[in-house]
């Protein structure tokens, strides 16, 4: 088959080269753009129009654009009035809490699993793996039980942070991800370090960790964002304080008593972190799927 012959995509050079053709399928393409901006841009666009939108003017016409004027007074009384600053500080918490639960837990027991190999590591590997196949829905129950009754422990942690902490570093995702990239790492490193008389804590803390800088900030952000856009686990063991609930709880609840120009506010700035960190961490984010190889050949 010449080279003038040979497919480029659904159209061969020979085809692409007809002007109808090209007209038809590179209109088709700009068009299928344009959809793509308009569904995944389109929402969040209208949003921050909206958060600086008068209520009235949104109520009357929505995708108006500013008959009345900008209303930047809807930005001060969300933060202010509505108190979304103290809301926006508790997700903070919550998520920084979550984050670091679930990098402490991943990283050693992953360590544990990948680099320090028990006999009883495979056993324990096929078990995280199970669970990955149960519905997060169904442990909800259990959960809670065990939250308010602690085994071991006569404290109730309902009401409190730790309800939220814990559990989110018992997550067999992050450990097998993080064991998936650790299997990658140069084994001869770790033979030469135990061979200079390098312990567990000491290849953990200097060589490991130090290697593990791509797959750390992928986990990161799949923690941070995950505790940021949580709802029913907090909704569930924070209800009677409403001071320490964060964003995702408190905006569906301040609703019937909140103007909906402010309430649109409210959620632009419950959407600045995802959004400005997925864009300064996109790289990482987007790379998150070919960790596994990355350290070979």
């Amino acid at each position: 088959m010449s080279s003038e012959e040979k497919t480029g995509g659904l159209l061969s050079h020979n085809e692409w080269a007809r002007r109808d053709l090209r007209w038809l399928f590179g209109s088709a393409q700009a068009l299928l753009f344009v959809l793509l901006i308009l569904i995944g841009l389109g929402p969040v666009v209208w949003l921050a129009k909206g958060a600086i939108t008068p209520t009235i003017d949104t109520l009357r016409n929505p995708l108006a654009l500013f008959p009345h004027g900008v209303a930047w007074s809807n930005l001060t009384e969300a933060w202010s009035q509505v108190h979304v600053g103290r809301y926006f500080w508790n997700t903070v918490v919550l998520a920084f809490g979550s984050w670091l639960c679930q990098i402490v837990v991943a990283t050693t027991g992953a360590f544990v699993l990948s680099v320090l190999r028990p006999a009883w590591g495979k056993f324990i590997y096929w078990l995280l793996l199970g669970t990955l196949f149960v519905p997060a829905i169904v442990l909800v129950v259990p959960l809670y039980i065990e939250i308010v009754h602690p085994p071991l422990i006569r404290h109730s942690f309902v009401e409190s942070y730790w309800a939220i902490w814990l559990p989110a570093g018992a997550s067999a995702f992050n450990v097998v991800l993080m064991k998936r990239f650790f299997d990658n790492l140069p084994r001869e490193l770790f033979e030469a370090a135990k061979i200079d008389g390098a312990g567990p804590v000491r290849l953990f803390f200097s060589i490991v960790l130090p290697l593990s800088k791509p797959i750390l900030g992928v986990v990161s952000i799949f923690a941070i964002l995950a505790e940021w856009k949580n709802f029913l686990w907090p909704f569930l063991v924070l209800t009677n304080s409403p001071d320490r609930q964060p964003l995702s709880v408190r905006l569906p609840a301040i609703q019937p008593q909140t103007q909906i120009g402010v309430l649109l506010a409210s959620m632009l700035i419950a959407s600045l972190v995802p959004l400005i960190g997925f864009l300064v961490f996109q790289r990482t984010f987007l790379r998150g799927t070919g960790l596994g190889g990355a350290l070979k050949g």
